[in-house]
């Protein structure tokens, strides 16, 4: 299978006045086009650090990231920008959506950049919140709307620009345990009927039990990269 994320020798350490924090030490890694991986481990482990390399938010200190064949790592800062938005999608504990705009409109925002009419834009948004179950929502403003259909809101906004990943930072975190499975439910539909690749960190088991494959990390060491092998 082809390789969607592969992490060889991988080296985070922030800096902290004089001082060197190491969060990721020779990490490696390898996520297949199509899985579905949750990231587990302690506070501190390294697992949002982790998730941000993964979306090409924070570079590397050492080693190499191939994700979606391009090597992110050697990227210039206004390179990995227009990677970014071509390849990852990103949903939020905290939906991060504009409280003045409507579902419709929130959902529009990564396209506006892009050189493509209306019309073209309009038929994009509809098709996304068809997909999250939201049609007839769409003009409703976050404050009018429950967290769950919130955090489909964002998910179509993640989805709208088709990325390679979905990315997802403790996606249920902020929800009710019903709520929650419902959203998990539509992330397992987007990666088994749509084929999308998905990383999400999270510290609930329950939510974990959703992927195809659990990764457990800790101390910026990979302990369990969940692939079974044979006895």
């Amino acid at each position: 299978m082809t390789a969607a994320v592969s992490f060889e020798g991988v080296s985070k350490v922030y800096r902290r006045g004089r001082e060197s924090v190491p969060v990721l030490e020779n990490f490696n890694l390898q996520i297949a086009e199509g899985e579905f991986v949750a990231i587990m481990g302690p506070s501190g482990s390294g697992k949002t650090t982790l998730l941000n390399l993964i979306g090409g938010l924070d570079k590397p200190s050492g080693g190499s990231i191939v994700i979606a064949g391009d090597r992110i790592d050697a990227l210039s800062r206004g390179e990995l920008t227009r990677w970014r938005a071509r390849h990852i999608g990103f949903v939020f504990q905290f939906y991060n959506l504009m409280p003045t705009l409507s579902a419709e409109r929130n959902v529009e925002i990564p396209l506006l950049l892009a050189p493509m009419p209306s019309a073209g834009r309009k038929r994009k948004v509809t098709a996304a919140l068809e997909l999250v179950g939201l049609l007839d929502r769409r003009k409703h403003k976050p404050g009018e709307l429950s967290g769950g259909q919130q955090q489909r809101v964002a998910i179509a906004r993640a989805l709208i620009a088709d990325p390679t990943i979905l990315v997802c930072d403790e996606p249920t975190g902020d929800l009710d345990r019903h709520t929650a499975e419902e959203i998990l439910d539509l992330l397992r539909i987007l990666n088994q009927r749509h084929h999308k690749t998905i990383v999400m960190v999270t510290h609930d088991p329950k939510a974990a039990g959703y992927a195809t494959r659990v990764l457990q990390i800790d101390k910026g060491q990979l302990i369990d990269d969940g692939v079974k092998t044979a006895a």
